[in-house]
Order: structure tokens, then sequence, then C-alpha cells
């Protein structure tokens, strides 16, 4: 192919709690792919465009995390994803592919069901309880994230496989828009958008382990490198996030 997407990955929670199996998918996994591809030869060089992840910066941060801020993953997940960069990159440098690294924000709302991502909750309390079904939250609604809607994840993805590899140059991993929002201002939209009973389903139940994990991670971003090669997302507020995924999920329609 002439594109090629590498998104599959142990998801962070579950890379932290089994140590080789992160490693094993989320760091060989990412290696032998790209070697497979080296080993083709034959003048063969696809655009391969790599999800990495937010996970790859660490506390303690600025006020808001710009293009030159440098890797401090403090998780395995994080290492797995900033090793991937830089394969990515060496594999580019050398001509053997054509590399582009998006690193995600949390993509929020996540459709399906629950997994092991630590950062799961952000999208469970709000899917949860527009499917008429209570969720938990396991940390504080002072904690702050960085979010973008699936919708503008496939945005994301589509770009990054067309764009032009010179204007991106040799630092080939970008960090992408999103939205900064809190926990409470993640529920107080859902109040605003789906009304009081429904944001009444989120029921408080902190979990020491993912208040760890969320504790290290990053909390608003300055994408301008991003922004000015033009990755774009499809929303402007949390409300917005709310309402693109009842269109896009749930056909319009929620459990009042």
């Amino acid at each position: 192919p002439d594109v090629i997407f590498h998104l599959a990955a142990i998801v962070s929670g579950e890379a932290e709690l089994d140590f080789d199996k992160g490693y094993r998918i989320n760091f060989d996994g990412t290696r032998m792919l790209l070697d497979a591809i080296r080993l083709i030869g034959g003048g063969y060089k696809p655009r391969v465009v790599f999800t990495s992840s937010i996970a790859v910066f660490g506390a303690p941060f600025p006020e808001a995390i710009g293009d030159e801020f440098f890797h401090t993953p403090l998780l395995s997940y994080g290492t797995q994803k900033a090793i991937g960069e830089l394969l990515l990159s060496d594999y580019s440098r050398r001509g053997f592919l054509d590399g582009v690294g998006i690193r995600l924000p949390t993509i929020c709302i996540r459709p399906g069901l629950p997994n092991k991502a630590a950062s799961g909750f952000f999208s469970n309390i709000l899917r949860e309880p527009l499917a008429g079904k209570e969720a938990v939250l396991p940390v504080s609604e002072d904690v702050r994230h960085w979010h973008a809607t699936p919708r503008s994840a496939v945005g994301f993805l589509i770009h990054a496989a067309t764009i032009d590899s010179a204007a991106v140059g040799a630092r080939r991993n970008l960090t992408m828009p999103g939205l900064s929002a809190t926990v409470g201002e993640q529920i107080a939209a859902l109040k605003r958008v789906a009304g009081e009973k429904v944001a009444e389903r989120v029921k408080r139940e902190p979990d020491p382990f993912i208040k760890g994990i969320v504790a290290g991670w990053p909390r608003n971003f300055e994408p301008k490198r991003a922004l000015s090669l033009g990755f774009t997302t499809a929303e402007k507020t949390f409300d917005d996030i709310i309402r693109i995924h009842i269109e896009d999920e749930l056909g319009g329609k929620f459990v009042a």
C-alpha cells in the first residue's frame, strides 16, 4: 500500500500493569513493522502514519506545552510511544519510509465499551450516562486534560496521510490540536447538553491507581506546528464534543 496507518497498541493502563506485554507490542511491534517495510526494498517508500500520544510528555509542565518541550514520559506506555517516534524519524531519515507521527490527544468521547486505558474515564463519564447507565469518576473534578473527538482524529489521520513531508521537515512527529478542559467542565457540559438527570449518573469513587497515573499527564498545549500545517479540530467547545458523539454514535438521540 502507498499509505500505512499504524494504530495498534496496548493502552496505557494495561502497558503499566503488564510490562512485558507493553514492550512486546508497543515497542517490538512498531520496530518489526518498520523493519518489514525496510526489507521490502526495491524503492518501496510508503507514507507511514504513526499514532503517538501526548503521554510522551510528563510533569512538571509549563502552563501550556509548546512544540519545543522535551520528552519526559512517566509511564511505560509513554516511553514506548517516544521510542516509536524516534524509530519513525530515523527510518524516515534513512529513506526506508516516509513517516509522520501524530501525538493524539485523549480521544473523547470514545465509542464502544470501556477498556483498560487509564484515560478511559474521560469518555466513560459522558458515554455511559448518555446511554442511561451509571459511570464511575475515579479522580477529582479539578483534573485538567487535553481532548479531541473521534471525528477530529479521523481528520488528523487523513491529513497526515497526504501532507507534504517537505513541509513537515526532519521533525516528523507533531502534537495534534485539541481542547483543554477539567473533569468538572466536562460534567458541566454534559449537564448543559443532556440535562441534570443524565449528569447525575456520574458517581464519584476515587481510585488511587488511576489518580497516580493521571497526576503526571499533560493538561494543555500550544500545537503551533500542527496548526500551521493545516491540522484542525471539529470541535470548539466541550459542548461540541458531546453533541458530536450524540450525532455520530447515537443517531442523534440519548437516554434522558
